[in-house]
């Protein structure tokens, strides 16, 4: 007889689910966990929080649809908030679980977190599978898969064999049964502990309207809606556009979250080619799929020497930490209005385009002097969508310290106003005009942070 407790962490959904798949398939008694960090909203992370408000709520619209789903085969999501290690190991040790089931963990403090569990409970076994991947470690194997640099990566892979196989634990008939928890009391119920932690950790943060609806259904109706319309067919040319609801896929807060796998979205986006057409448009989308793809790879050969300031350039860069121009970038205060608009937008909604991110990046580091780490961390407590690979990737190439063969990248302000809000519309619509007698630098000193 044995029990295994399912770890939920990236992989909230029941679809396409490999290591729910195998927890499904072979054990006999069996229970589903998600743990809500308390350290997630401390302000330990280069002064900013590691989750906000947005991706907070989406959390919680995440949790509840999973709690729902199971509740649908007989199961419910027990939830907790804390130290995930010290949860996880009083449950196995409480109820004598003998396998833990979860995903791989490509971030390095979740892959610590893993190994402090195995290291703490010698006598169960912990198995991982790759879940918000388009490949498997068996796969992607990061001492002989090219990872010097993107193109190097997709030439690489491109000449693999997706594997597009869709796995579902709907196809399971009959879910083994629950291990044997006591009655949930209403201070144990999954709406209670949210509540909790929202009156009890952020109660000091209004909370925003959200533009997107956590969980596996929103996601897949936002899926069917995307491949439904004509959207793919002119994306590469919309892409960079700095607001619309259809001018870029918006699948990122979904795949973050894992609500939904990229290889469902893969899969879904040949039968689009199969069944409509095939073009320039529809490559590309595949195309950041993989560039998704290689950053988590990157991140997991890489390790904590990803978050260094140096990255893997050969110097450090020419940039330090001012408290006041940070903060006037933090609230929309510079003197570029284009900036400000993005940075409102973000702080409005929890979203903002690529090409926003590359535009206030480039001006933090670039026209600002910031160590980029700060502009990374902001982004981590304010995006909906934060990936940890994609978001301190895509920051170190900004900065030149990471895989960029460029060696950084530095956006003409002035210009990209002139092709991307040549009118100002975008500027109006979030208050990015900015006021000379608020806009003004500070430095000094005593403002370097103790770290």
């Amino acid at each position: 007889m044995s029990k295994a407790l399912y770890w939920f962490t990236h992989d909230l959904r029941l679809n396409d689910n490999t290591a729910l798949e195998a927890l499904l398939n072979r054990h006999d008694e069996v229970a589903f966990m998600f743990v809500i960090n308390s350290d997630w909203f401390k302000p330990t992370n280069y002064f900013q929080k590691s989750m906000g408000v947005h991706r907070w709520q989406f959390l919680k619209g995440s949790l509840k649809n999973l709690h729902s789903q199971l509740s649908n085969h007989g199961h419910r999501l027990i939830l907790k908030w804390g130290n995930p290690v010290t949860e996880i190991m009083d449950f196995v040790e409480q109820h004598k679980v003998t396998h833990i089931v979860t995903s791989v963990q490509f971030g390095f403090y979740e892959q610590k977190e893993i190994e402090s569990v195995k290291a703490q409970l010698p006598s169960v076994t912990v198995n991982s599978y790759c879940t918000s991947t388009l490949f498997s470690e068996e796969q992607i194997v990061t001492e002989q898969t090219p990872l010097q640099s993107f193109s190097a990566f997709r030439k690489y892979v491109e000449k693999q064999n997706f594997a597009v196989r869709k796995l579902s634990s709907k196809d399971i008939a009959l879910w083994p049964k629950s291990i044997d928890v006591q009655p949930v009391e209403h201070s144990d119920s999954v709406n209670h502990v949210l509540d909790k932690v929202e009156r009890d950790l952020i109660c000091d943060e209004p909370l925003a309207e959200l533009q997107f609806l956590g969980g596996e259904q929103g996601a897949l109706s936002h899926i069917c809606d995307y491949f439904s319309s004509s959207a793919p067919l002119t994306y590469k040319k919309t892409r960079n556009e700095l607001d619309g609801k259809y001018n870029s896929t918006k699948f990122s807060p979904y795949l973050a979250m894992g609500n939904v796998s990229p290889r469902y979205i893969w899969h879904e986006l040949i039968k689009y080619e199969q069944s409509r057409c095939k073009n320039e448009s529809t490559y590309w989308i595949g195309f950041e799929l993989l560039w998704r793809e290689y950053f988590q790879w990157l991140l997991k050969s890489r390790g904590k020497s990803f978050f260094r300031f140096q990255g893997v350039a050969k110097s450090k860069p020419l940039t330090s930490f001012y408290a006041h121009r940070f903060t006037q970038w933090c609230n929309g205060k510079t003197k570029y209005p284009l900036v400000n608009a993005c940075i409102n937008q973000l702080n409005a909604t929890g979203y903002m385009s690529n090409r926003g991110r590359q535009i206030v990046a480039s001006c933090l580091v670039n026209e600002l002097g910031v160590d980029w780490r700060y502009g990374a961390a902001y982004f981590q407590q304010q995006l909906i969508d934060y990936d940890v690979a994609s978001n301190w990737g895509n920051w170190q190439y900004i900065a030149g310290v990471g895989v960029d063969p460029q060696g950084g990248r530095h956006f003409n302000l002035s210009k990209q106003t002139q092709l991307y809000d040549k009118n100002g519309d975008f500027i109006k619509k979030w208050h990015g005009e900015y006021d000379d007698k608020h806009v003004y630098d500070l430095v000094d000193e005593a403002d370097w942070p103790n770290i």
